[in-house]
């Protein structure tokens, strides 16, 4: 079993179904597909680019109208990114590609000189992630039309309890799309309880980050015991959270029952 998790476990991707149910749906947007991915960590995969180049392939063939990825692109460094650019230009949806950064895309885990070597460094990932095509959400937020009909796509950065970053300005963010379908990017689950949920009418978040720890025994997380909210659909009132277990790994190279993770949700009006 360990060895099924340290070879063909953490490249057996898993694509999960989720149907998303509200009434402040416009009608246009009934039926529509997102695909979520999170946690891809790209150093944990470097010098193989073949089980992202399967996950691209099977993402595609999914013929999602959007694609969102909700951070931890690197473990460190933007550049274990350099080999995957041509592998991840290749993720196509109508509406595009939209990401948010988490909290190992700040290169916070490495000693830098000083603080403008890791700004830089920062700015570098931010690059890379423009060159694949992918446009991230820095406290701000697009809105994403269909046959005249539109729902708000908002994302922060990373915002953690600590010892994770919080640089997240949600009230900015969110400027702008009152009284539309929200969407939130979110990394860290845990913002959802700390200031989505009682600060916001946002319907539907999306986060990763917990990778439900990479394990699960007899369908149990140990990440339950750290994160309320640790894999899975949640939902308080008309509010939900999606909690995305993540693509990559980290740590350690493999993954025991919480496997590989791609979420297909479909938006469905009530």
């Amino acid at each position: 079993y360990l060895l099924f998790g340290a070879t063909i476990g953490k490249e057996y991707f898993q694509v999960k179904e989720v149907t998303i149910c509200s009434k402040d749906i416009p009608a246009k947007f009934d039926g529509y597909r997102i695909i979520q991915l999170a946690d891809i960590h790209v150093g944990s995969w470097n010098g193989n680019t073949a089980p992202m180049e399967k996950a691209v392939n099977l993402i595609n063939s999914l013929k999602p109208d959007l694609i969102v990825f909700t951070g931890d692109l690197v473990n460190n460094l933007a550049s274990e990114l350099d080999e995957f650019i041509p592998v991840f230009s290749q993720l196509q949806a109508p509406h595009g590609v939209y990401s948010v950064l988490g909290n190992h895309d700040y290169s916070n885990y490495i000693k830098w000189k000083n603080p403008d070597e890791q700004k830089k460094e920062l700015e570098n990932l931010k690059y890379k992630q423009a060159q694949m095509g992918w446009e991230l959400l820095n406290n701000r937020h697009v809105k994403l039309y269909q046959n005249g009909d539109s729902i708000a796509l908002i994302g922060v950065e990373n915002s953690g309890r600590p010892p994770f970053p919080n640089y997240a300005h949600l009230p900015e963010a969110m400027k702008g799309t009152e009284g539309m379908f929200q969407i939130l990017l979110s990394h860290d689950p845990s913002h959802w309880r700390r200031e989505v949920l009682p600060e916001t009418d946002i319907h539907l978040t999306l986060s990763g980050h917990t990778h439900a720890m990479q394990t699960k025994i007899l369908g149990l997380a140990p990440a339950r015991f750290v994160y309320p909210e640790h894999e899975g659909l949640y939902q308080e009132g008309e509010q939900m959270l999606y909690v995305n277990i993540g693509l990559g790994h980290l740590l350690y190279p493999m993954r025991l029952g919480a496997w590989p993770e791609i979420t297909v949700l479909t938006l469905c009006k009530e």
